[in-house]
């Protein structure tokens, strides 16, 4: 009896082996494909990346254009921002909006 017992523990010991080895296989073989779809995601990521960095660099250049050319409008601009020209105009506005 302690021998069949014996037997039996030692192919359940073999059994158990066998079923970590398979494991160990099977989450190398995950591991490596889940590494090669991180790294194409991760050149797919850097080429956004370039892409995204040239759209701003090409609309820090074009803020940089506006601004040059409302440079000579400034003073004007400023003007018309006061609060009382903005007052004023409103007055104009009901005004005629009244008649």
């Amino acid at each position: 009896m302690w021998a069949t017992l014996g037997t039996i523990g030692i192919g359940l010991l073999v059994v158990g082996v066998l079923v970590i080895i398979m494991e160990m296989v099977l989450l190398a073989v995950w591991g490596l494909a889940m590494a090669r779809r991180a790294r194409e995601l991760s050149r797919r990521i850097d080429g956004e990346r370039a892409l995204i960095q040239a759209d701003v660099e090409r609309l820090k250049r074009a803020i940089e254009e506006t601004k040059a050319l409302w440079r000579p409008y400034r003073r004007y601009l400023r003007w018309v921002r006061h609060p009382l020209v903005i007052a004023l105009l409103g007055s104009y506005r009901r005004r005629m909006a009244a008649r």
